[in-house]
């Protein structure tokens, strides 16, 4: 089916692009502070804990990644995981927003990251409901 296509491109794009953030993970401190000190971010925090936060989040989001590759070769069977994972994408999209706004984070950085994420979601969401497929059979008894 054409949606499911969508769908599982969809989610390989996401989760390749995703597996990305291990490199961020093991990056040289002084990559991250250049980088954050690019995007404005000044000055940057160089105390242990904001180093562990920045490599733990990376790795956080490589494995959303591998994740969503797992669900992506299967999605027959990791079918009902779909619906669950946008509702959470856009959930996560709002959460981002409540803490980036506490945070007090740029605005402009706040709207990317929220918005893409509730976008994300959404998307997930649209692909999910014009993908038909079979109900799955439960293995409870």
């Amino acid at each position: 089916m054409i949606s499911e296509k969508w769908l599982r491109l969809y989610f390989r794009m996401i989760g390749y692009l995703s597996l990305l953030a291990f490199g961020a993970a093991v990056m040289p401190q002084k990559w991250i502070v250049e980088i954050a000190e690019e995007l404005g971010f000044e000055p940057f925090p160089s105390a242990p804990i904001t180093f562990y936060l920045a490599r733990n989040l990376s790795l956080l989001y490589g494995f959303v990644g591998c994740t969503l590759l797992v669900i992506s070769s299967d999605l027959v069977r990791y079918r009902p995981l779909v619906r669950k994972i946008a509702i959470g994408t856009v959930l996560f999209g709002i959460l981002q927003w409540i803490v980036d706004a506490q945070s007090g984070m740029p605005i402009w950085w706040t709207a990317q990251e929220s918005l893409f994420a509730i976008a994300g979601g959404t998307v997930i969401a649209i692909l999910d409901k014009k993908t038909e497929s079979p109900p799955l059979q439960s293995t409870k008894r």
